[in-house]
């Protein structure tokens, strides 16, 4: 008898195994009953007859319900009708524990409801299926710089200062100082960059932002990556690498997934090829006027403005030198127009909108102050980060992406609420 996980058994026809795991479906025909297995690696069925197993367990078998656990045995045996193509034979069964009436019914739940029983909701196949993508998808991430001789170094998640701004800061104490909760590691990232040359950091930001959109999240998973001595157009072509390396490998390694669980119309996805189109702010804000909205040049781009954008194109897209006064402090004004600045967005189709911010940081200390102090920030808490254009200060850019929305976009999902084990959103704390 082989010990084995279902996501493997493959691995055994033929044979005798054990499995543990936790009643996903059950029906009873007659002196037959049909029970689906979950064990976190896949589902497979199992025939539990009443002629092999005798009176007594197949009576006790029949009290099973939904996410009851229990050890199973039984021999292996392809089937191209059964899920996964290969099903259980059942010889003998042990249940561990006969589960209350489960919450979650095969019947239409509503939002609210699935999000209030989130740390249940997590069993079922689709969810199951998006976080799987999720787990390579940051396999993938980490690969792809590792690989190109990045350095991972964290950056603290407690901050003195801004970086995006004072609007959306968590404000906290911190030992009878003010303190906040980070909204990007990238100030830290020039610092590193300055040891390493190449560097990224990957962990959780926060944005108090009082939205209700389908694209936000309070708290969000980003990697931003930052390259010494890099101009826009160098990042940009970054950007554009790894965008084009991650898709490529979700594809290759879960298109089952992405196709069978989660019903993803994947040609969109297979378009993800170079070059992507490169679009300067001003084209698209001559795109929008002339498709008619209603937008004032100068301002930056909402969720519709971005929809409207893609729907000249069948792959990402660069939007770059946006208007300095809507962009952060620190991003380098373009020389040939000190209005607008190196900065860019890569906007993804099919109305997912921005996936990754990023440009060229100033380098210059006397302008880097004056922006400070135009933005309304402490000069004191930037002393530190003012050092590194004191001690050998040089041109680099760098970007971040947002996990959760990279997610949302390749899986193909309406809100990324489900793109995170427990979201956190401004009506939302719990579970």
């Amino acid at each position: 008898m082989h010990p084995a996980e279902i996501s493997g058994i493959s691995e055994f026809k033929d044979q005798e195994v054990l499995l543990k795991g936790w009643v996903y479906n059950i029906r009873s025909s007659g002196k037959i009953i049909f029970l689906q297995l979950r064990d976190g690696t896949g589902v497979i069925q199992c025939i539990i007859e009443k002629s092999t197993v005798g009176d007594e367990l197949f009576e006790e078998a029949k009290t099973l319900t939904q996410e009851s656990s229990l050890e199973i045995a039984g021999g292996v045996r392809e089937d191209s009708r059964a899920p996964g193509g290969f099903e259980l034979s059942v010889a003998a069964l042990k249940i561990i524990q006969v589960a209350d009436d489960y919450p979650i019914t095969p019947k239409e739940h509503g939002s609210t409801f699935l999000m209030d029983n989130r740390h249940l909701w997590l069993r079922s196949s689709r969810q199951n299926a998006i976080l799987r993508v999720r787990a390579s998808l940051v396999r993938y991430i980490r690969d792809f710089f590792d690989n190109r001789g990045f350095i991972l170094c964290d950056t603290p998640v407690f901050t003195p200062n801004a970086c995006e701004g004072t609007t959306t800061l968590f404000e906290t104490d911190y030992f009878g100082d003010k303190a906040y909760l980070t909204q990007s590691g990238q100030l830290y990232n020039e610092a590193t960059a300055a040891a390493f040359r190449k560097v990224y950091c990957f962990g959780p930001t926060f944005r108090a932002e009082k939205s209700k959109t389908r694209r936000h999240l309070i708290e969000f998973w980003m990697v931003e990556p930052e390259v010494a001595f890099a101009d826009l157009d160098d990042i940009m072509k970054l950007a554009e690498d790894f965008i084009v390396d991650i898709v490529g490998r979700t594809l290759e390694d879960h298109r089952d997934l992405l196709v069978d669980l989660l019903q993803r119309d994947i040609r969109p996805l297979e378009n993800v090829q170079s070059p992507f189109p490169r679009v300067s702010y001003m084209e698209a804000a001559a795109i929008l006027k002339k498709k008619g909205i209603d937008f004032q040049t100068g301002g930056d781009f909402g969720g519709n403005d971005e929809t409207v954008l893609a729907t000249d194109y069948d792959r990402p897209f660069f939007v770059h030198r946006f208007p300095s006064a809507i962009k952060a402090f620190y991003m380098q004004p373009d020389p040939e127009d000190a209005s607008l600045s190196l900065s860019v967005d890569l906007l993804a189709p099919e109305g997912y909108g921005e996936i990754i911010g990023g440009g060229q940081r100033a380098h210059d200390l006397d302008l880097l102050k004056k922006r400070v102090g135009e933005h309304g920030l402490p000069e004191k808490a930037f002393d530190w980060y003012f050092d590194l254009r004191r001690y050998g200060t040089f041109p680099h850019s760098g970007f971040g992406l947002g996990v959760e929305r990279a997610l949302a976009w390749i899986c193909g999902i309406n809100h990324v609420r489900e793109t995170i084990p427990f979201p956190r959103l401004i009506n939302r704390l719990s579970p």
